[in-house]
């Protein structure tokens, strides 16, 4: 125990005089770096659009690449101007890197260099319109240094330690960087299928191929995890505002939907209602470190009342209930163990 809390003394004692001088960029920087981190996540979402739904595709120049690179280059313009600007005030080294901006300034150049090994891979293997570019080793890496570079008003307002409360920006940030590991999870994704065929798949036979029926299953407990988690996440750190989780929601399924051509708004809109009712359990219960106990029933109710109103949502635009009852309403009970067990392993007990 004394080891333990001698190398957790000596780690803070690092960061904090790494922290020394350091410039803090403020809130209006923060926004300014998360819209434009926004415009750089609309580019890779409507890039994905056209990967998935134009078959046809066969040059890297496009107009959605365009997008893409080009909310790149004003967010890395963006940050190296914040750094300039405090060069000129007389920062040197590192005391002109504002703080939580410092992994942000290391993932630019990754990021340049990953999008030339794209297009040196798209010219040599050709351009993917299916499940492969999730997969693609060039996408993984822009994608990874794309999340470094979103998440900077996230690490910000982590880093100040004056407020139990977290920015707009900072929220934002987290939701943009969720909507980013949900995008690259088509596969696993609950957020794909429409209300058909929600109904249609949980109605079948018994005795045919459960595989299709295996696959919604997973992609609801995927899901509901990379739902789950970033709120178990900030609560840890902060006493969220009314608005988190659906705010969350919101980005989620903004993005979703569109590379999904609007087809599954029955299920979006289940969502964001999930998400209003999330935010009343967050104002209820007030999860935190200190309230474990808070903590693990937020973590058990949240997937709970999610995926119950998902499938509600079904039901309602088709008029007509799955025929295997055990599948949609046993479903929600095993992604609120799963969100149990993950509150569980965050706060294993009282801070």
């Amino acid at each position: 125990m004394a080891a333990r809390w001698w190398r957790a003394s000596l780690i803070t004692r690092l960061v904090d005089m790494l922290r020394q001088g350091r410039a803090i960029a403020g809130a209006r920087a923060d926004f300014v770096t998360v819209l434009l981190g926004t415009w750089f996540a609309a580019g890779l979402f409507l890039d994905a659009w056209a990967h998935s739904n134009l078959t046809d595709l066969e040059s890297f120049f496009t107009p959605w690449h365009a997008v893409f690179y080009s909310g790149f280059s004003a967010t890395g313009a963006w940050i190296c101007w914040l750094i300039y600007r405090n060069y000129q005030r007389g920062r040197r080294g590192l005391q002109a890197v504002p703080v939580g901006y410092g992994p942000a300034v290391v993932a630019l150049p990754v990021f340049a260099v990953m999008g030339a090994l794209d297009f040196t891979w798209h010219s040599t293997i050709g351009i993917e319109t299916d499940i492969e570019i999730v997969f693609s080793p060039t996408h993984l890496g822009l994608v990874s240094a794309m999340m470094v570079i979103m998440a900077t008003p996230l690490r910000t307002a982590w880093l100040n330690r004056a407020t139990d409360r977290p920015t707009f920006p900072a929220l934002l940030s987290l939701a943009l960087c969720a909507s980013l590991v949900l995008l690259f999870l088509p596969y696993a994704s609950a957020a794909t299928y429409n209300s058909e065929l929600i109904v249609r798949i949980y109605t079948f036979i018994k005795g045919q191929s459960t595989n299709v029926v295996g696959k919604l299953s997973a992609s609801i407990l995927i899901t509901n995890l990379v739902m789950l988690a970033p709120l178990l996440y900030a609560a840890r750190r902060w006493r969220l505002p009314f608005g988190t989780a659906t705010l969350l929601q919101v980005v989620l399924m903004s993005l979703t939907t569109a590379v999904t051509e609007y087809t599954t708004m029955s299920t979006a809109a289940a969502f964001v209602v999930a998400g209003v009712v999330t935010d009343v359990l967050l104002l209820k219960l007030r999860p935190s470190e200190e309230r474990v106990t808070q903590f693990r029933l937020f973590g058990f109710l949240t997937p709970l009342v999610t995926w119950y109103l998902y499938f509600a949502s079904a039901i309602i635009a088709t008029g007509r209930f799955p025929s295997v009852t055990e599948m949609w309403t046993g479903a929600p009970l095993v992604a609120a163990f799963a969100g149990l067990l993950l509150a569980v392993v965050m706060v294993p007990g009282r801070r």
